[in-house]
């Protein structure tokens, strides 16, 4: 016997308190967790809510802005910034005669390090701000009863607090570590702790709980996993990080798998990494020789590793995620993960059920008709479904709700006064049929049934019409199945409804208790299909994406709804038929089938799992707990805001409105995210690829460094800061035509093909100031280094514009105006800085008016060179961008 104390605190999960909580009946549990079954009082649930916190499991927590701010200091850029900040104070003050101390280097560096500091903290913030904005638009809720006003209602599952006194149903999660005190064909999938996929039977029975596995126990149900049928009332006995999946989840904390993307920017950045370690001692031996000064060789070499780093990147991809998912959100789409987005552009299959998202999710009970087709005039089929609609305590779906508003319509909700509830069989997808047990005043006692026409028939022995009841024939099954067809090809969607009367069972009724039915007639539903289906579909096909449909619905019905959205039909597979064919033809059918019908939920997850196989990247729309492993096996899991809790949560999208035009406009924006990811990728890691090479070759031939160090800092900084408009800047039409992903291995051919026009040029500029402008000496090298840096920062600021389109920029394709003024403003500072007192202290002079014609003429000669590469790069190799 638990003994009864003073309430504790919720310490961390601890297996020996789980198994004794399970081994204990019902009203020990009850007392040991000081509750009843009317649940908590408020006030003692505000008391336990500030002694154990929220219920939420450990996850990354919210970014401080302060140490965001103090990060923004720690990269290779700072650190270089702040030793030039040291080694200018030994030269320049500490060692210096008094009196002719220059403060110039340390002032205009420190400037530069508070001022990119800035800048990138600024952006980062603002990301961070977004896409928590974003994750709290959707919530998970779940049932409890509070002893205030003795009734159930919904709250969201961050407010349980242990002691709590929970019901739960078919599509729940369970929203913390609970004790099942009550139960009902409770069947409860723990895959996402154990991962077995069958569900396991959860009852309140102690019997046999401490023995086995804490997950093994019969009587608990843990946080993560979720209802697939039945039904239970139970005790919370842990919440937050001190349940068994706050266990794991601390571990894992902060933590999530790389992407194709993720581990596409690690290869290009090891790639340069690579080049470095490799040119960066060549840069400090050859300057060191040449130069003879070894301290200035040695921090050259270093800030050129940091103009070759993309100090960047972590900024521009947070930044254009957020952005991204930001603008998604304004249409009505919400991105849970942001990393999701790349798999949202690169998505070229959609597989999507039927209700609701090819329909409009707004089922009415059409008609209901007796066994043998005529009308039921006296309702008696309306009445025997309205019952067990109304009693049954699972997830009542949209055709249970259409009858009990048919019923409310016609004012016949009287009907139920003269009955009562005895047992209940919970729905399951796999026999897909339900049952009541109800007893009227006489104590007349009735199993009531309705479900699919097909398994119906199979536990059917008679049939009732003209008020007889006769044998349930093989002509008479075959009637029923042209009623049920007939209708199905109208677009009505037909369930049949049976009955048993006169039962010797009192209670513990079961599946096996459905047998020796008889048949009393039919439902059918009419769901139509959207006016806007037809057209959002023609859109993402347009646009690249192909729709599939995967229901567990009819055939008939499926194939009617699909031809009158513009869904070609003519290959149309039945889980029944792609069950019976071999591997081979289950591929074959895959690739070719459009429209899958009467699916179970593993056979939606394995053909999603073999279009993936074909190298597909597949979405899947759906919203039901029967959707749960196709939203967590497809690369990107799309959900609705009304779905169940689990689907919910196992999506990475959530769409606040179902609606297939949503989605498209969520496709696009996805796809643009995307493009200006790679986009600033490629420029950057083009760029820097060429610059290995002017500056090896500088290294090499020139008597002077070809730049101070400290112009190289300032060069990369500008260069930098004209990459932050790169998240607002458009897409051509043509990029978003098509599905877009992650492919690493273009990029390096892209920056080994692109990246040494820039040395070419950089090598020209060399030439004009050695030999036109007489900078063959170190007394002229300021004015070749002044030239350099202009022909530097102007090219690198013009690959922006050539690199962003595979057109003609300027004239064929246009940047956004953010990206167009930020160029016009670094050029402008770029042209001005030798010419300034600013210029003058960091060692550059003006130029003469006769270098700018050179300049233009180089400048133009790499626009019109990379254009030409850029042109037969893409005849030879197609893909780009």
């Amino acid at each position: 016997m638990l003994r009864k104390k003073k309430f504790g605190p919720n310490s961390a999960f601890n297996a020996e308190k789980v198994f004794l909580a399970a081994s204990q009946p019902v009203g020990s549990v009850f007392n040991y967790f000081q509750t009843n079954p009317r649940g908590l009082s408020t006030e003692e649930v505000e008391i336990r809510r500030s002694e154990f916190g929220a219920n939420e499991v450990e996850h990354e927590k919210k970014k401080n802005p302060i140490s965001v701010f103090v990060k923004a200091f720690i990269n290779p850029f700072i650190g270089v910034l702040t030793i030039l900040v040291i080694v200018s104070f030994v030269l320049d003050v500490a060692l210096a005669v008094p009196g002719e101390q220059d403060w110039t280097a340390i002032i205009i560096i420190s400037v530069m390090v508070v001022s990119s500091s800035i800048l990138r903290f600024w952006q980062e913030w603002k990301a961070n701000v977004s896409s928590e904005a974003l994750l709290k638009m959707v919530t998970n809720t779940c049932s409890v009863i509070r002893l205030d006003d003795d009734d159930t209602y919904e709250i969201s599952i961050t407010e349980l607090v242990p002691g709590d006194v929970v019901r739960i149903a078919a599509g729940d999660m369970i929203p913390a570590d609970v004790r099942i005190v009550e139960a009902k064909d409770l069947f409860v999938s723990q895959a996402s702790l154990t991962g077995e996929s069958d569900p396991i039977e959860k009852t309140p029975d102690c019997k046999g709980a401490k023995s086995g596995s804490v997950v093994e126990l019969g009587n608990i149900c843990f946080m993560g996993s979720n209802v697939v049928s039945g039904s239970g009332v139970g005790i919370v006995i842990a919440t937050g990080n001190n349940t068994y999946l706050g266990t794991i989840a601390r571990s894992i904390a902060g933590h999530r798998a790389a992407t194709a993307f993720d581990k596409g920017i690690s290869k290009v950045s090891f790639l340069l990494i690579r080049f470095m370690l490799v040119m960066i001692p060549f840069v400090f031996l050859v300057n060191g020789i040449t130069k003879g000064d070894w301290l200035e060789a040695f921090i050259f070499a270093v800030s050129v590793a940091v103009g070759l780093t993309p100090e960047m990147l972590p900024m521009i991809v947070t930044a254009n995620l957020s952005k991204g998912a930001v603008a998604m959100s304004k249409k009505k789409t919400i991105v849970k993960d942001l990393n999701a987005i790349q798999n949202f552009g690169a998505m070229n299959i959609l597989c999507t059920d039927k209700t609701g998202t090819l329909t409009c999710d707004q089922i009415v009970l059409e008609k209901y008709i007796n066994a043998d087709g005529s009308n039921d005039e006296n309702k008696r089929i309306l009445r025997h479904a309205y019952f067990n609609s109304f009693f049954q305590t699972g997830l009542k779906n949209l055709m249970d709700k259409a009858i009990l508003s048919h019923v409310k319509e016609l004012s016949l909700e009287y009907l139920k006064d003269n009955y009562r509830k005895v047992d209940e069989i919970p729905f399951d997808f796999t026999r897909r049929r339900m049952s009541v047990v109800v007893e009227d005043a006489q104590g007349k006692r009735q199993i009531i049934t309705k479900g699919a026409v097909e398994e119906m028939l199979e536990i059917c022995s008679h049939a009732e019409f003209a008020g007889d009841v006769h044998p349930l024939t093989v002509e008479l099954k075959d009637k029923a199945r042209d009623i049920s067809e007939r209708m199905n090809r109208q677009g009505m969607r037909v369930i049949a409804v049976a009955q048993k009367s006169f039962l010797d069972k009192e209670s513990d009724f079961c599946i096996d208790d459905e047998n020796d039915m008889v048949l009393i007639g039919y439902l059918a539903f009419l769901d139509p299909p959207k006016p806007s289906a037809a057209n959002a579909i023609r859109q993402l096909h347009e646009h690249g994406v192909e729709v599939k449909v995967l229901s567990g619905d009819n055939d008939a019905v499926v194939c009617t709804i699909a031809r009158q959205v513009g869904i070609d039909t003519a290959n149309s597979v039945t889980g029944p038929e792609f069950e019976s064919m071999s591997e081979e033809g289950q591929r074959t059918a895959v690739a070719k089938a459009t429209v899958f019908s009467k699916l179970t939920p593993m056979q939606k997850t394995r053909i999603i799992t073999l279009l993936q196989e074909q190298d597909n990247t597949v979405g899947f729309l759906g919203d039901g707990i029967n959707d749960a492993a196709a939203l967590r096996q497809s690369d990107i899991g799309i959900s609705v805001d009304s779905a169940v809790d689990i689907a919910k949560e196992s999506a990475d999208i959530i769409l606040l409105e179902k609606d297939l035009m949503v989605l498209e406009d969520g496709v696009l924006e996805g796809r643009k995210t995307f493009g200006n990811i790679t986009k600033y990728i490629k420029m950057t890691a083009s760029s820097n690829f060429g610059n290995m090479f002017s500056v090896m070759a500088a290294s090499a031939f020139l008597p002077f460094l070809p730049m101070m160090p400290i112009h190289l800092l300032i060069q990369n900084l500008l260069y930098d800061v004209s990459q932050t408009t790169i998240p607002f800047d458009r897409m051509d039409a043509e990029y978003l035509r098509k599905p877009r992903r992650w492919d690493a291995s273009d990029l390096s051919r892209f920056m080994m093909y692109i990246g040494p026009i820039s040395s070419i040029f950089d090598i020209l500029t060399y030439v004009v100031m050695w030999y036109v402008f007489g900078c063959n000496s170190v007394e002229h090298q300021a004015l070749f280094q002044s030239g350099w840096f202009v022909e530097g920062l102007l090219s690198q600021t013009l690959i922006v514009h050539m690199i962003r389109t595979r057109k003609i920029p300027f004239i064929q394709s246009r940047s956004s105006w953010q990206v167009g003024c930020l160029t016009v403003i670094i050029v402008a500072i770029g042209l001005f800085i030798p010419f300034s007192s600013f210029g003058s202290a960091i060692g550059l002079q003006p130029l003469p008016l006769s270098y700018f014609p050179w300049l233009f003429g180089i400048l133009l000669s790499y626009c019109v060179l990379t254009q030409l590469i850029k042109n037969w790069y893409i005849r030879k190799f197609v893909k780009w961008l």
